[in-house]
């Protein structure tokens, strides 16, 4: 049975993503031990809340997060997951991230679109990556959330468009460092088979 960790860093829907897992077959534990991160097969980072306070929390774990990367073992950020991958933040002031993939996480402009960003929206996969193995492109899933990432077009897996195209995934140069701005626990049987995908990755 693989290990999948969902790291416990004091922010983030820990149960649901922990209940998705287990519908697809994961024995998934919650931990912030850094003995358990560095030894699972794969990680977990999920996020609710603001940016700086997930930065703030990360601060023991940080140094344990970049060593499991390291180690070219599969990680997936999801909702403010995604966002403290990236470089920087303009939320709140601004913040640095992880800077695992490069690129930055703005607000969404002033526009007659409602913020947050809250429901379904479809998705354009824009490269061949095993977490969308078997997903159709233009699929459905379940958003809430007031920024946004932009990165380069190396670095999307998917994007979506509410009133401008952004980065729904993104990936590291390496391809083992993953996110979704989108809850795929929250996304009916495409966020499941996504989660699969990642399980089988590990």
């Amino acid at each position: 049975m693989k290990r999948i960790v969902i790291l416990d860093y004091g922010l983030g829907n820990l149960r649901s993503v922990q209940k998705g897992l287990e519908h697809v077959g994961a024995s998934p534990v919650i931990s912030g031990d850094p003995e358990e991160i560095l030894a699972a097969d794969g990680v977990i980072l999920p996020g609710v809340g603001a940016f700086v306070d997930a930065m703030k929390c990360l601060v023991p774990i940080r140094g344990i997060i970049n060593d499991y990367v390291q180690s070219g073992k599969p990680m997936l950020g999801i909702c403010l997951g995604q966002q403290v991958l990236m470089s920087s933040s303009e939320e709140g002031k601004l913040t640095d991230g992880l800077n695992l993939i490069s690129g930055k996480v703005l607000r969404f402009p002033k526009s007659e679109l409602k913020v947050p960003h809250m429901g379904w929206n479809n998705i354009g996969i824009k490269q061949d990556h095993p977490l969308f193995e078997g997903i159709p492109d233009e699929s459905f899933v379940y958003f809430v959330h007031s920024y946004y990432v932009e990165t380069k077009p190396e670095n999307t897996l998917a994007s979506c468009n509410y009133g401008l195209e952004f980065s729904a995934s993104v990936v590291n140069s390496k391809g083992n460092v993953m996110g979704t701005q989108f809850h795929p626990e929250k996304s009916g049987a495409t966020g499941l088979k996504i989660l699969k995908n990642f399980v089988e990755m590990c």
